[in-house]
């Protein structure tokens, strides 16, 4: 496997193919040695956040070579829930987040700072230029937001680009066969809009490699995520991989945007993923595995496809006329 990198949205820093996140890492001596065979596979992404609490504590201990990472923490969620100003977007918790964020993880600056999830009460203006404030202090060199509507993404990057602010590089949202909601605007936003889609849950938390059963009881799954697993289970095997390596290589397969955020436990874990990058799934095997499992872009994606070949919206020319 010879790792291959992707440039961080309309940015000339250079990621790895596949994210390590530190959310579920907790064992020092294990976290270590995941860190240290990420980089020796030519990782460099490390993932936290503000609310992980020890595990953002931890990843500041054990990362030996700071500057060979690009490391991302995230803020927004509550830093103490008696506090109204502990939580949100605005400036006064992101200065508190950002500091406490830098004494954790041992470190003057953070590669990429995230905001965690979007905040109705905070006006968009605020976050935008309290975050350009802080690339500017030096403290941060990228920034991105998670689990955000498309159009508040949108609207931020264009402030940003009238107000010469620094831009959002990076969108962080859930994807996977099972969930795929965002393709319906939050991919297509991301793809014009130039940014790269950091994918969480890619596994759909083990439902779709059979490990959802160490944590949870099998019957609780719904016919719709056996059927999934069956599907990259059947998939798997006629290519002579894992489950894992299948889910992961499908997300992959979608967009050049996407960039896997992978969670592990061992080494041996670590490795069964970092082998997905050698995997493309034939055409076929995607098909088959979009076919287990229902989905339709509803309004106004479905429509407008429709409308797109038609003589009566677009003219005789309609299907003539080569994208760009």
């Amino acid at each position: 496997m010879t790792m291959k990198y992707r440039l961080f949205g309309q940015t000339g820093l250079r990621v790895s193919e596949l994210l390590l996140g530190t959310m579920t890492l907790d064992d020092p001596a294990e976290s270590r040695r995941i860190v240290d065979a990420y980089a020796d596979a030519g990782g460099n992404v490390l993932d936290t956040a503000s609310a992980y609490g020890a595990g953002e504590e931890l990843l500041g201990s054990i990362v030996r070579r700071r500057d060979r990472f690009v490391i991302g923490t995230k803020y927004t969620l509550s830093r103490d829930a008696a506090d109204p100003n502990a939580s949100g977007n605005h400036r006064k918790n992101l200065a508190a987040s950002l500091d406490r964020s830098l004494r954790r993880l041992r470190t003057d600056y953070v590669d990429v700072y995230w905001v965690h999830i979007w905040d109705r009460h905070t006006p968009v203006e605020e976050t935008m230029r309290a975050l350009d404030d802080a690339v500017r202090a030096g403290k941060v060199l990228y920034t991105g937001i998670s689990d955000a509507p498309a159009w508040v993404v949108a609207r931020a990057n264009t402030l940003a680009q009238w107000r010469d602010w620094t831009p959002f590089a990076g969108l962080q949202v859930p994807y996977n066969l099972l969930t795929r909601d965002v393709e319906r605007e939050l991919l297509p936003m991301a793809e014009a809009l130039g940014l790269s889609v950091t994918a969480w849950a890619p596994l759909a938390a083990g439902k779709l490699t059979g490990a959802a059963g160490r944590r949870a009881d099998p019957a609780s799954l719904t016919e719709r995520e056996r059927a999934a697993a069956r599907a990259v289970r059947e998939v798997a095997d006629e290519l002579g991989a894992r489950p894992a390596q299948v889910a992961l290589a499908w997300t992959r397969a979608k967009s050049r945007a996407v960039l896997p955020l992978v969670g592990v436990s061992s080494v041996a874990q670590l490795t069964e993923n970092l082998e997905a990058l050698d995997l493309t799934l034939p055409d076929d095997a995607v098909r088959r595995l979009e076919a287990a499992v229902a989905f339709e872009l509803g309004f106004p994606g479905d429509f407008i496809a429709e409308c797109e070949p038609s003589p009566f919206v677009f003219g005789d020319t309609a299907t003539r006329v080569e994208p760009r």
